[in-house]
């Protein structure tokens, strides 16, 4: 609302009035924008090249030489830096497990075979100290998806978020990026952690097992697919579940499948291709034994970590290691995800950190290391249908980025700039908190009379 003051100051000083509120507009405008200076920009669409990256309310605005940004903005030189479209983990469990020993902590799975309704967001922690750990890697934004319990196929929805904010809101690129399926595997051998015991079964009987849950499997989809159909109708009522999975009829949704040996991965290919579905092979272990499928159908992959030993006593030592650039050079389109199997260590979210290093092993073993770049950024965006807003340094795209003194892949670069949203992000985390403590502790004080014991 105007008052008498404001309107006696507009009448008697029309001219200082526009140039305050206009100075006060500039103000706000130029407080939202980020210029990056003299760095090396990796775009992952052009050559790299030194360029200037203008950023405003979170969006990419200009890169090139000739940039136009408001005269207030913030400005940081980063020249003999280098700025790469911030890394995506493109099947991951952060935000969702602290502390996998204390069940509190752990909210990955829900009771029941099918829950195609449930998103992983809902159950995401922001405040989890895995998640800064996780970004001071260059990881900016992470793919969190659910996991099955005990026997069940369908989990719900992965959701993309970037690994910053106050809630889940703050942190949400897209919800329901993708719908989770944990294929019916044939196993024939199955841990019991009740007796902490090995259990070996029949073939036929972990096949007839398998076969079963697969045609359940078929049994849901064919039910959405019926349920569409209804929609409208006065009669119909409404089934939360069903609703869902009509959303991955017709190559809709994405579908992430997770199978690793041979005969599972076919099978689950038939099963996409015969339903219309828009599948992404998780996992993957033995995906070079079929790279002529992938290839036929155009079917995506998300590896797991590559340091892993080979599962087959008759593979060679560095079968994981190659893996990446054969599926790479047979044209597949891959990325990398910290819980998609595989792996030494804690593994899950703990290991998101080292997914760069991951990617670097397979470089070491054949994937050309740009592509390994795209795998981490753009290609995962691409799988979510979400190319067009995540993965490379463009106009028009998400300012998730980093600034390094080297290649992201390598152990001795350091990030020393994290952008999410447009936002600077601090890189501090508590590996680093503790390091530092234990760094700088005081020297213990030597015991009286050592110094006479000194020979």
């Amino acid at each position: 609302m105007t008052t008498d003051r404001t309107r006696f100051t507009m009448l008697l000083f029309p001219t200082a009035f526009l140039l305050l509120t206009a100075a006060l507009m500039g103000t706000a405008a130029g407080a939202d924008s980020l210029v990056l200076e003299g760095g090396t920009v990796h775009s992952m669409a052009a050559e790299p090249r030194v360029a200037t990256v203008w950023i405003q309310d979170g969006i990419i605005r200009g890169v090139g030489d000739a940039i136009t940004a408001p005269a207030d903005a913030k400005r940081l030189d980063v020249s003999g830096l280098h700025v790469y479209p911030g890394m995506l983990d493109a099947f991951s469990r952060v935000g969702l497990t602290e502390i996998g020993a204390v069940p509190a902590t752990v909210d990955t799975a829900e009771l029941g075979e099918f829950n195609p309704h449930l998103t992983a967001a809902t159950a995401v922690h922001p405040a989890s100290e895995v998640i800064p750990v996780t970004r001071s890697t260059g990881i900016t934004h992470s793919l969190s998806a659910p996991a099955a319990q005990d026997e069940g196929i369908v989990p719900g929805q992965a959701s993309l978020i970037h690994l910053d904010g106050w809630t889940v809101d703050d942190m949400a690129i897209a919800p329901s990026a993708a719908m989770v399926i944990e294929w019916p595997e044939i196993e024939t051998r199955t841990f019991n952690f009740a007796t902490f015991s090995v259990r070996e079964k029949p073939f036929g009987e972990a096949q007839e097992e398998a076969e079963q849950a697969q045609e359940q499997l078929l049994d849901w989809v064919d039910a959405a697919r019926h349920y569409r159909q209804a929609a409208g109708s006065p009669r119909l009522e409404r089934n939360l579940r069903l609703e869902a999975l009509t959303r991955i009829l017709d190559g809709g949704m994405p579908v992430l499948i997770r199978a690793d040996a041979k005969r599972d991965i076919e099978a689950a290919v038939h099963f996409a291709v015969e339903q219309d579905l828009r599948m992404i092979l998780v996992g993957g272990r033995d995906a070079f034994k079929v790279k002529d499928l992938l290839v036929e159908h155009d079917i995506p992959v998300i590896l797991g970590l590559t340091l892993s030993l080979p599962e087959q006593d008759d593979d060679p030592y560095d079968r994981p290691f190659r893996t990446p650039g054969e599926l790479r050079g047979a044209g597949i389109q891959i990325a990398f995800g910290s819980s998609a199997g595989g792996g030494f260590g804690p593994g899950g979210p703990h290991g998101a950190r080292t997914l760069p290093y991951e990617a670097a092993v397979a470089v070491a073993h054949g994937l050309d290391e740009t592509e390994a770049l795209r795998a981490l950024t753009l290609y995962p965006a691409q799988m979510l249908g979400l190319g067009d807003r995540l993965g490379t340094v463009e106009a028009g795209k998400v300012a998730n980025l980093i600034v390094t003194d080297g290649s992201p892949l390598e152990l001795t670069t350091r990030v020393h700039h994290l952008l999410i949203d447009g936002r600077e992000v601090t890189t501090d985390n508590k590996h680093e908190r503790l390091f530092r403590k234990y760094r700088d502790r005081p020297e213990p004080p030597a015991p009286a009379g050592a110094a006479d014991r000194r020979p």
